[in-house]
Order: structure tokens, then C-alpha cells, then sequence
């Protein structure tokens, strides 16, 4: 039996789509954040700063070969969960805790058909945590380890840690960066530590 066969043009086009779909993650933020609005407004802050230290330091590492689109993809959409959490400070007014932003924007990404940015979102909270430290701290997320793995993965949870969503666009000093981790423990400033000697020198 003849299988029915798209025509070449049909499936260039729908390459073509997927390819645009996800090269524009500002409109996948649009579905879900209403355009113009303070969180809204807070949320793009926040991200392009994120995405504009990441891919500075992508710049200086070529020898690392880092996926410089995806990075600014994955940047761009790595807090797209934080309006399912109660933040009323940034005018989220969600149910969850804010710990949870990370896991609630993968499963927003994976029904996307964005897997690999997906785990971008999940494992940047903090330096990333650990399975055991899920359940030691009986923490409201999965429990399931949600650490940085890839490269690109690290240099976005690096970047990440020198901006807040309250004083927007101001890049902190180190020594508060390391200040805040140590809440969470050495692991967590260790992470950061060995980010610093990998993607700063």
C-alpha cells in the first residue's frame, strides 16, 4: 500500500515554521503574559539581561563551542513560569511557592515542543539542586535531581545569579551573588565558584 507523501514544498514549509516558532520566544512569552503589563515588563527585563551576560561570555569561549542561538532562546524563557507562582512583590499572583517557577515553566516548554529548553527552565533555580537535597529540605518540587548539566545549561544558571527581578537591569557584585547562595549552602557556592574559574578565568 502507497504511504501518502507530503510535497516538498508542504514540508520545507513546515521546517520553516518550526524553525520560526522557536527562534521567537517573546511570542511564546506573549501566550501566557499579557503584553505591556508590569510582570510582563519585569519578566523581559530580567531575561534580556540574563541572555546578554550569557552570550557575552559565549563570546570570549569559542573553544567551548556553545550554542549561541539556543543560549538566547533558553535565556529569553527560563522564568516563563514564575505567573503560576504567589510573587506578589513582581505582581505574580499565582498559587505555587516561587521555588516551583522552574518546574511549572518546563512543563509549559515540553507542552511547546521545547524539551531541551525545557530543562533549561528546571535546573536553574539557585546553582540547580540536587535530588538529595529535594528531599532533605523537603522542598515542593519534584523529586528528582535538577542540576545544570550541558554547558550551555551552566553558563545560562551562571548568568542567571547577577540579576533580581526587583532592582532590574543592575547586575550584582559577586561577593552579594555568593552571599545569597550560601543560604542554600556550600554546594551551592561551590557551583558558583567553579562557574566563575570555567566562564571568567
Amino acid at each position: 500500500m502507497k504511504q501518502n507523501k507530503l510535497p516538498v514544498y508542504m514540508i520545507l514549509f513546515l521546517s520553516l515554521w518550526r524553525f520560526y516558532k522557536k527562534m521567537i520566544p517573546v511570542d511564546i512569552i506573549k501566550k501566557y503574559y499579557q503584553a505591556g503589563s508590569e510582570l510582563y515588563e519585569i519578566l523581559l527585563a530580567h531575561s534580556f539581561s540574563v541572555a546578554d551576560k550569557a552570550l557575552y561570555i559565549a563570546q570570549l569561549h569559542p573553544e567551548m563551542n556553545l550554542d549561541k542561538t539556543f543560549i538566547y532562546e533558553a535565556a529569553i524563557l527560563h522564568d516563563i513560569g514564575i505567573f503560576r507562582t504567589n510573587a506578589p512583590d513582581i505582581y505574580c499572583f499565582g498559587t505555587f511557592p516561587y521555588i516551583c517557577h522552574g518546574f511549572l515553566g518546563s512543563n509549559l516548554l515540553k507542552e511547546e515542543g521545547l524539551p531541551r529548553h525545557a530543562l533549561v527552565c528546571e535546573r536553574h533555580t539557585g546553582t540547580g539542586v540536587s535530588q538529595a537535597d529535594i528531599i532533605e529540605r523537603n522542598l515542593p518540587v519534584p523529586q528528582r535531581d535538577m542540576l545544570p548539566v550541558s554547558l550551555e545549561e551552566q553558563l545560562i544558571c551562571f548568568a542567571d545569579k547577577f540579576f533580581s527581578k526587583t532592582r532590574l537591569e543592575k547586575e550584582k557584585p559577586m561577593d552579594k551573588v555568593r552571599k545569597g547562595l550560601s543560604k542554600h549552602g556550600k554546594e551551592s557556592v561551590n557551583r558558583f565558584d567553579n562557574w566563575c574559574k570555567i566562564f571568567l578565568g
